[in-house]
């Protein structure tokens, strides 16, 4: 039996490497050129071609190659009862935090504005610093740890979830609080997870109740924002710009409008990439325990999406 990688438009051979290192006798097949599909127990996917799993009828189990699984649970093809594991990588974290703190450190500290004036040759020394007051959307392992770096580098920060919290380490508010948390913010970071009660969360409506001048950072999935309700809220002034590292089509289609729109700073989805030195061994882990009907590490729950 053998285990395949479905990921269109990446290297696998990384990842057969990575693979192999921890299991050299390990069976892999790679789309599109899977030969024997009824050999395949566990499958990796990453944006997958939608129905392609009805090809295997002996599958056993999915892994996301990251921490994202909005792209397999959004695929009617998979049964309710297969299982899911995903990647928790702490270099994910990492990567993500810094990425986070980045984009917060580039907005309280002007370093855009910075770089247009040098372009005009302004020397312009007023207000130097934006007083900054981080909320974070999406509270688990990410979002945690953003909330705990930027607390200890000084900043004010507040965490908001669709579910109660009895106990947080910081300030937090629920959904029904959800004006209350603006109320409280002028810098927004997304890291929700994508389920159908999140999905374009990021509209007018909700630019609509933010701090006027608030600071957009989307990070977890593109279609949390509806895009064109985007443009027209800095216009109107709710949002003072973006940074944006996911959206709904990618790569970004040449002719989108964010492209020239210099309030919004693009990068292409590189904030936290998985890396598959670190990922095989819990690839490899959950090979094993499937094939010998061991619990699974990192299992999906699927109400939650994540």
């Amino acid at each position: 039996m053998s285990l395949a990688i479905i990921s269109p438009g990446r290297n696998p051979q990384i990842w057969i490497d990575a693979l192999r290192k921890y299991d050299p006798e390990i069976k892999i097949q790679v789309y599109p050129e899977i030969q024997h599909p009824e050999e395949v127990e566990m499958a990796l996917l990453w944006q997958h071609p939608r129905g392609y799993l009805k090809t295997f009828p002996n599958l056993k189990l999915i892994s996301s190659l990251g921490a994202g699984v909005d792209h397999i649970l959004s695929d009617p093809a998979v049964p309710d009862s297969m299982p899911i594991v995903r990647i928790v990588d702490e270099k994910l974290t990492w990567s993500m935090t810094n990425y986070v703190v980045m984009g917060v450190l580039n907005f309280h500290r002007q370093l855009t504005r910075y770089q247009k004036d040098q372009k005009r040759k302004v020397w312009d020394m007023t207000n130097p610093e934006i007083p900054v007051r981080v909320g974070v959307m999406g509270v688990g392992a990410l979002g945690g740890d953003v909330l705990d770096k930027l607390n200890y580098m000084g900043f004010d920060v507040v965490g908001f979830g669709f579910s109660e919290k009895e106990s947080f380490p910081y300030p937090y508010f629920s959904k029904k609080q959800l004006q209350e948390f603006l109320d409280n913010i002028n810098v927004l970071v997304c890291l929700l997870p994508l389920t159908p009660d999140t999905e374009g969360i990021l509209n007018k409506n909700l630019f609509e109740k933010c701090q006027k001048g608030t600071f957009l950072i989307n990070v977890a999935r593109g279609k949390h924002l509806v895009e064109e309700d985007l443009i027209p809220a800095i216009d109107e002034g709710y949002l003072s710009g973006a940074l944006l590292d996911v959206y709904r089509v990618e790569p970004l289609p040449e002719e989108h409008p964010f492209w020239e729109e210099s309030r919004i700073q693009l990068t292409p989805h590189i904030a936290s990439v998985t890396n598959p030195t670190a990922a095989a061994p819990q690839i490899i882990e959950n090979f094993k325990r499937m094939k010998s009907n061991q619990a699974l590490i990192n299992l999906v729950n699927r109400d939650r999406g994540y």
